[in-house]
């Protein structure tokens, strides 16, 4: 007897020729098949969710080289490369106010192969800063997850005799001298703090803008304008050296790393705040919501990991890795904060 013949005959029940099977035997068979197939069908539709990706995938990053954004990209790509075997490419394509790398994931196939990580300047400024775009963020990306914040804080060159927002506004009162800050563009965040505050206010307040944070952020080191609005990351060891001084945090809380720094809040400025900026990834509309899941969670898992998320710390950054529903309820709240302010203010593009 053969080793099949054998398991066979150690079966506790008879075995019997299919067509003399008795009626309760046929039954099981019928739904041990069918069980079978459900088995198949989901071993099918999980090979399918997990086949991704399937070619090269690119990450655009609608700012130059070198920058925050480009480096958290280049950070991303590195790991997920590693994680899916598959080759992932940072491609910068600048230009119109991120309008035209945003635009290339926004027309690109929705298959996950093609992600846009960018800032909240394409996704909730643009919007309400131009009169017509070629993208509607709403209706062309899928957002995947927010992967990080920058908080950002009002520095001023030590210069300044003041200590907090609320003492400059005094002083700008009571002495009647006009202040310069530095933005980078119209409905920049700076752009949107300070001349919301002079609305409030009534003080003399002019924009000088800069191509960029860093040039900002130079320009108030060197005393060419007296305040700007810098992320932690770019500010922090300026800050530390003694060559800019902290008025103001623009986030809902107090900043760890400098605890006797004030919130907008509780100088009386809620209403003006511009909140953080923020880094988010996105793909395009119709994405798969099975490959949205999958990046977002092969994502999020990089960002938990300790040494990945200590490096984001060290530069400034606040990990946030939230999910796709996260981002989309975060997204409607800067947006509706975003649209008041520059209504507010009269922004334009430029």
């Amino acid at each position: 007897m053969n080793a099949s013949n054998h398991l066979f005959a150690e079966a506790s029940e008879p075995v019997f020729p299919l067509e003399a099977q008795p009626q309760s035997h046929g039954r099981r068979q019928i739904l041990q098949a069918a069980a079978g197939l459900v088995v198949a069908s989901g071993w099918a539709v999980s090979a399918r969710a997990q086949a991704f990706p399937t070619k090269t995938v690119r990450i655009i990053v609608p700012y130059a080289p070198g920058g925050g954004i480009d480096v958290v990209a280049r950070m991303l790509a590195d790991q997920l490369q590693r994680k899916w075997k598959q080759a992932v490419i940072v491609e910068n394509k600048t230009g119109a106010s991120t309008i035209i790398g945003t635009v290339a994931v926004a027309k690109s196939e929705p298959d996950g192969h093609t992600l846009l990580l960018t800032s909240e300047a394409s996704i909730t400024s643009n919007p309400y800063l131009f009169d017509k775009l070629p993208y509607d963020p709403q209706r062309d990306l899928a957002p995947v997850s927010q992967i990080l914040s920058l908080p950002q804080m009002v520095v001023a060159h030590p210069s300044v005799t003041a200590n907090t927002l609320g003492e400059l506004v005094a002083k700008a009162k009571a002495e009647k001298y006009p202040l310069n800050y530095a933005s980078y563009g119209s409905g920049s965040l700076p752009h949107l703090l300070f001349d919301g505050l002079k609305l409030r206010t009534g003080i003399d307040l002019v924009q000088v803008p800069y191509k960029g944070i860093t040039p900002a952020v130079m320009a108030a080191l060197g005393n060419e304008v007296q305040l700007t609005l810098a992320g932690v990351a770019a500010a922090q060891g300026h800050l530390n050296a003694g060559k800019l001084k902290a008025l103001a945090v623009a986030n809902s809380k107090r900043i760890a790393e400098f605890p006797k720094v004030p919130t907008l809040q509780e100088e009386g400025f809620g209403d003006i705040n511009p909140r953080e900026s923020w880094f988010g990834l996105f793909a395009a509309a119709h994405t798969p919501e099975p490959v949205i899941g999958q990046i977002q969670q092969e994502v999020a898992a990089i960002g938990r990991s300790a040494d990945f998320s200590r490096t984001l710390v060290q530069r400034g950054f606040m990990p946030v890795f939230s999910t796709s529903a996260e981002f989309k309820q975060f997204i409607a709240e800067d947006a509706a904060r975003k649209s008041k302010l520059i209504r507010m203010i009269g922004a334009k593009a430029e």
